[in-house]
């Protein structure tokens, strides 16, 4: 079953900020890229690759608040779990 779940406009916004951080780290970077190609298209899922990415900045104590939004945004729109 598909996921249908686009990133918001909050989201998209968190994500573009993260993206334009020169101090941005590379998990940080790669959940955000894919947080923001989701924006308005139900059609696309985040990659294995980058939930994984998106799970790591959200465990991650040190990440900052706009990052752990693109994030949260990128793992909601992954595949469901294993079968």
């Amino acid at each position: 079953m598909s996921n249908l779940k686009t990133t918001g406009s909050k989201a998209a916004t968190a994500a573009s900020k993260t993206l334009n951080n020169g101090s941005t780290g590379a998990n940080s970077r790669t959940a955000a890229a894919s947080a923001l190609s989701q924006a308005h298209t139900p059609q696309k899922q985040t990659s294995a690759a980058a939930a994984t990415a998106a799970s790591k900045v959200l465990r991650d104590g040190r990440t900052s608040a706009t990052s752990k939004s693109a994030a949260a945004s990128a793992l909601a729109q992954a595949r469901g779990g294993k079968k």
